[in-house]
């Protein structure tokens, strides 16, 4: 099974317009697909940016909505699956959503962050209740968080037990939480055996000040790529043999001794 060569779009767009959202990760689609990429992913919340307050439900849709529709034409006209994050309307709820769409233009999966994050998420989001979201592209099968919840090993290893050997996490990581992204993550990927796909958000924005430093963590406890504090298109493998030789070297899943866990529960 050939490497799936994934990038990592770094970049807060234009925080309250969805359409110059959409011209960034179009450009990013462009620019990644010529480097021979298979997926693209971008932050949490991208679509509309993420300090946006009062928009939140202004500018939230269905996860079939025009946006949605918009990045499926992106993803077939550069042949490249999509990952983005957005605010997801369902009736009277929303949620911290982000969906995946695949190089055809086909919806893969639709993700719901399910632990929020201070007192903005909580004020205008409902948490997702499906701990486990994944999709298979090119033979590798993804799982999909959105940034806070990686932070909790439970998540991370649930992933694990499920199979997922690439788990997506777009994220809005805040100073001065940098620490996440430069020590968590990795200890993540290593812990539970797969890579991990983290995309942030850079810059100011409202109150929040973004670390930037998105990275692909692998299973052997390397980072492959990383980015800086700007702007920027990140380019790494997801190596099916690399990670198949890691977990046979380090066999956290196989060791592991469920019936001592009980407390945890």
């Amino acid at each position: 099974m050939p490497p799936l060569r994934t990038a990592l779009l770094q970049s807060s767009g234009r925080p309250g317009s969805v359409a110059e959202n959409l011209k960034v990760l179009d450009e990013a689609a462009a620019r990644a697909a010529a480097a021979g990429a298979g997926l693209l992913i971008g932050p949490e919340m991208f679509l509309t940016g993420y300090a946006i307050g009062d928009q939140v439900p202004v500018l939230a849709e269905p996860a079939d909505g025009p946006a949605a529709r918009s990045v499926a034409e992106i993803a077939r006209r550069h042949g490249i699956a999509v990952m983005y994050g957005y605010p997801e309307r369902e009736g009277e709820k929303i949620f911290n959503s982000a969906q995946l769409i695949g190089p055809d233009g086909e919806s893969l999966a639709n993700y719901r962050k399910t632990h929020l994050f201070g007192c903005f998420e909580q004020q205008w989001f409902t948490p997702g209740d499906q701990p486990v979201v994944q999709a298979e592209l090119g033979g590798i099968r993804l799982g999909m968080l959105i940034c806070y919840d990686v932070e909790f090993p439970e998540n991370v290893r649930a992933q694990a037990l499920a199979g997922t050997d690439l788990l997506l996490v777009p994220t809005a990581q805040m100073h001065p939480f940098q620490f996440v992204a430069e020590s968590v993550v990795p200890v993540r990927a290593f812990e539970s055996q797969m890579y991990i796909a983290y995309v942030n958000r850079t810059g100011a924005e409202g109150e929040f000040e973004f670390v930037g430093l998105s990275c692909l963590a692998s299973p052997d406890g390397t980072t492959r790529v990383r980015a800086g504090r700007g702007e920027e298109l990140l380019v790494g493998e997801v190596d099916p043999a690399l990670l198949s030789a890691s977990r046979e070297a380090n066999p956290y899943l196989r060791d592991r001794r469920p019936d001592l866990y009980g407390s945890l529960l």
